[in-house]
């Protein structure tokens, strides 16, 4: 009997690494970059990120790098790329 290798939250993260994410924090702001490194505890580095409000309609600012902690962390969207196109063709 073969066993499916186990697909944990933190491999898929690992795999979404130099891809566009969208991270949403615990206070409710939004940020989307890409993604440079993660770790165990689930803190990010983000590399061009913008940070937004309000489900994304209003920019806040524009980092270069940005630091978020995995305590801060409500949830990140790891194909936040393919998910804004299905968005988009949808509203047509």
């Amino acid at each position: 009997m073969s066993q499916k290798p186990q697909i944990t939250p933190l491999k898929v993260l690992r795999g979404a690494v130099n891809k566009t994410v969208m991270v949403k924090t615990k206070e409710g702001a939004e940020f989307v970059g890409r993604l440079v490194m993660t770790d165990s505890t689930m803190n990010v580095v983000l590399e061009d990120a913008v940070e937004y409000t309000d489900g994304g309609k209003n920019i806040v600012a524009k980092y270069g790098r940005v630091f978020i902690r995995g305590s801060q962390v409500l949830f990140i969207c790891t194909d936040y790329t393919q998910a804004q196109l299905r968005q988009s063709s949808a509203l047509r």
